[in-house]
């Protein structure tokens, strides 16, 4: 088995300042801009758990959460997992990549696979009352579910990339995230 490649660059990191010297670190600079992360993964389902520490360490240095870390983790693993088996059909000459970008307020992942392609609109709902015993087809709904934007993208080499974006927002010093859905029901009921 190949091990996964990794590129880390670091370009620029904008800390905020803090008012007050004694307040920790995390909280005077929740967040690291301008930070990319590439992995180049063989297509072997046992990579995955390399993507996922990869993630979880980015994300983390991103400023994120543990709660939200593990949501974006769940989404990488689920997108590299389609990559891999639905894409590369665990084809051990072609690989995964991986890209992690963390600027500004919000996280883009970007999964390439060299596989055929396919159409997110023909994949089953997974609640429907006919899919809730089947034991795969649920992974894309995890991705929307933990990510605020996914779009799909016929490559013109062939393959498909997933783009999957996290946004993040700063209050009062601590690092919160919140989703479309959550900001949009917090704003109705107030």
């Amino acid at each position: 088995m190949r091990p996964a490649r990794v590129l880390h660059e670091r370009p620029r990191s904008l800390y905020l300042a803090a008012a007050e010297p004694r307040i920790p670190a995390r909280k005077a600079a929740p967040f690291v801009t301008d930070q990319t992360t590439r992995l180049v993964l063989p297509s072997h389902i046992e990579a995955v758990a390399d993507v996922a520490a990869a993630a979880t360490d980015f994300v983390k240095n991103c400023g994120a959460t543990e709660e939200t870390a593990f949501g974006i983790e769940m989404a990488v693993r689920e997108a590299v997992t389609n990559a891999m088996v639905h894409g590369n059909q665990e084809d051990e000459a072609k690989s995964v990549e991986v890209v992690f970008n963390c600027h500004g307020n919000e996280l883009e992942v970007e999964v390439k696979d060299q596989g055929e392609g396919f159409d997110p609109a023909g994949i089953p709902d997974p609640t429907d009352p006919s899919n809730l015993m089947k034991t795969s087809g649920r992974g894309i709904f995890l991705m929307r579910t933990f990510m605020d934007d996914i779009q799909w993208i016929a490559r013109p080499e062939g393959g498909t990339a997933v783009r999957m974006t996290k946004r993040f927002y700063i209050l009062d010093f601590g690092f919160c995230v919140l989703n479309r859905k959550s900001a949009i029901k917090n704003q109705k009921s107030s």
